[in-house]
């Protein structure tokens, strides 16, 4: 069973789509052990408690020190038996020594077609709005590996839809969660069956592993 944390800083939307695929059946290898936020009142919290679903909130602003704020990031890790981080809309960079414990075995949903629109900067509303000033026909969501870049890592998942002449940022922007809340639960289907590689810093995928 591939045990999972779930990092957001917003309200969970693409949390509440794995929660479905996993009440659907689709998910039978994995499972949430923890979902912590950088915010102490973020909707990911509160629907994690709901479903009775271990909930942290731990900020670097409750920390004297970096090291101290990534102990306490690793051991909660740890303490659930942490074997994939998903990241669902969290906000903050991940630190480096979280990043290198957990090598490919962390994932983030974009909301563009990385490489396009993605890096410092890029993220929420700000990413459709460039899609849109770019005069861009197609639009969509990546699922990556993370590293210690923004939105820089091997592509696990994209998956693309039509930017439409009338589309706000707004709208474009529920098109391309809707993609999101597919990808995200795929791409964890995927890993929970092994088959994930990365090699030469590209994904590869195989059969399911027995």
């Amino acid at each position: 069973m591939l045990n999972i944390s779930v990092f957001g800083s917003g309200r969970g939307s693409n949390f509440e789509a794995i929660l479905n695929a996993m009440n659907a059946g689709l998910l039978p290898g994995a499972r949430i052990g923890l979902v912590l936020s950088n915010n102490s009142t973020a909707g990911i919290l509160e629907i994690a408690r709901a479903h009775a679903i271990p909930a942290a909130h731990i900020s670097e602003k409750q920390y004297a020190s970096e090291e101290a704020f990534v102990d306490a990031l690793l051991a909660a890790l740890y303490a659930h038996d942490t074997g994939l981080i998903v990241l669902a809309g969290y906000m903050k960079r991940l630190p480096a020594r979280v990043v290198a414990t957990y090598r490919h075995r962390i994932i983030n949903v974009h909301p563009a077609l990385l490489p396009d629109f993605g890096g410092q900067g890029f993220f929420g509303i700000h990413v459709h709005e460039a899609v849109l000033a770019a005069g861009r026909t197609v639009s969509g969501a990546t699922v990556h590996i993370v590293d210690n870049e923004y939105d820089h890592g091997a592509i696990v998942l994209q998956e693309q839809v039509p930017v439409l002449p009338d589309d706000t940022p707004a709208t474009l922007a529920e098109r391309v969660l809707q993609v999101e809340h597919r990808i995200l639960p795929e791409a964890i289907r995927l890993f929970a069956e092994q088959r994930v590689a990365v090699v030469d810093g590209n994904i590869r995928i195989g059969l399911a592993q027995e």
